[in-house]
């Protein structure tokens, strides 16, 4: 049996460390200090890319037991069980999700990493999606990748070799690459003059009423052993009969929950209503699916989006593991609930009168249909911790 590797601790050779952070579609590398906390990592981030609504966020990581976590950001990077690897890779995720995209997301940047984790979700089947949404999403991701449809530079085939569909959809019907082609491109004509953030948000705005959209499922049973799913969501807490993680069986809105609560063995969700009795569940010895080996790190990352229960090795602590994973994740969401019923801040105002702005440019800027729109970051960036000044 291979042994397990101890958690990193690079002899202090400099002031600094290497570390990667893929988002869904760029990798930026960053020299950090030997006493950088995670919050240093994360702001550095959303500064390089841009990123003002950073609550939705996360950087997630394989820790040396095999366990995918969040980095905490009030602790050191170094503190959090890093594996040993010459450059330590992050993810940077979204962590929590809005009730109305079209209403929340204000930065066309923040809608763009939206749109790309909720559509890899989607084709790797994570969040089940209807044939027919399927395909107009579709259409939704190739307007916003190519633009406007255009009969004269159109070829056929273009789109047959894209990944636009989930397997299940295509096993589901007997038709060829070249019939999808064609459903998809009906829809694809159809959305001429609709910009790349126009089309993405269309996307999120089906794709956010899709029923297993925005929710983090853990594995639990009840007082009589029997086996079910607990669902976090944005709203409150759902909970799902084991063959059916579509339609919650129980549903707890953050509202109606007045306190949450868990020891070694059990997690506690006691109602508002005092007269109402108190949900209790258990932690499943469940095994956590391991990474799947993929072409690249954000391909592997994504395949364990999901994935945030326990590792393959029977652990002691994996009831109290998931717990806090599950607490974690209560919190976060139980506080932008709550501050969703409050007047915006500030700088949620600022941004979105400069998000209003500059929409209102770019429509009298735009003078042809056709418009190439650059991605957000497209290639590699390299910087260093001391060198990015705050907002």
């Amino acid at each position: 049996m291979k042994p397990k590797m101890p958690p990193f601790r690079r002899k202090k050779s400099g002031k600094s460390f290497p570390v990667k952070v893929c988002t869904l579609d760029a990798e930026l590398e960053f020299n950090l200090e030997w006493r950088a906390t995670g919050r240093d990592l994360f702001d550095l981030v959303c500064r390089t890319i841009g990123l003002r609504e950073t609550w939705y966020f996360g950087l997630q990581y394989e820790d040396a037991k095999g366990f995918i976590s969040w980095l905490k950001l009030d602790k050191k990077v170094q503190d959090q069980g890093i594996s040993q690897q010459p450059t330590t890779p992050f993810m940077f995720l979204a962590k929590f999700y809005p009730e109305d995209v079209a209403e929340e997301l204000v930065q066309e940047v923040t809608q763009h990493l939206f749109f790309l984790q909720v559509k890899q979700a989607i084709l790797s089947m994570d969040i089940y999606c209807p044939p027919e949404a399927s395909v107009l999403l579709a259409s939704y991701a190739v307007q916003a990748k190519y633009g406007d449809y255009d009969e004269v530079s159109y070829r056929p085939g273009m789109l047959a070799s894209e990944d636009l569909l989930p397997q299940r959809v295509i096993d589901q019907y007997q038709m060829t690459p070249e019939m999808w082609e064609d459903r998809i491109k009906i829809w694809y004509a159809d959305h001429r003059g609709m910009s790349r953030d126009e089309a993405e948000m269309e996307y999120l705005k089906i794709a956010q009423d899709l029923d297993m959209y925005g929710v983090n499922y853990f594995p639990i049973s009840n007082k009589k052993e029997t086996d079910l799913w607990l669902g976090v969501t944005a709203l409150g807490l759902n909970i799902y009969e084991k063959e059916n993680k579509l339609a919650p069986k129980t549903t707890f809105t953050w509202s109606e929950i007045r306190h949450i609560s868990f020891d070694d063995k059990k997690f506690v969700i006691k109602p508002v209503d005092k007269s109402s009795p108190n949900f209790v569940f258990f932690s499943l010895k469940v095994r956590m699916n391991k990474l799947v080996k993929k072409q690249s790190d954000v391909e592997r990352w994504v395949m364990g989006l999901v994935a945030l229960g326990l590792n393959e090795q029977n652990n002691e602590k994996a009831p109290q593991m998931l717990f806090v994973k599950i607490l974690d994740l209560c919190i976060g969401n139980h506080d932008l609930f709550m501050r969703r019923r409050k007047p915006d801040s500030m700088e949620v105002q600022q941004m979105k009168a400069q998000a209003k702005e500059e929409k209102s440019r770019h429509v009298i800027e735009i003078s042809s249909p056709k418009m190439n729109v650059p991605c957000y970051f497209h290639c590699s960036w390299s910087h260093d911790i001391n060198s990015i000044v705050k907002w």
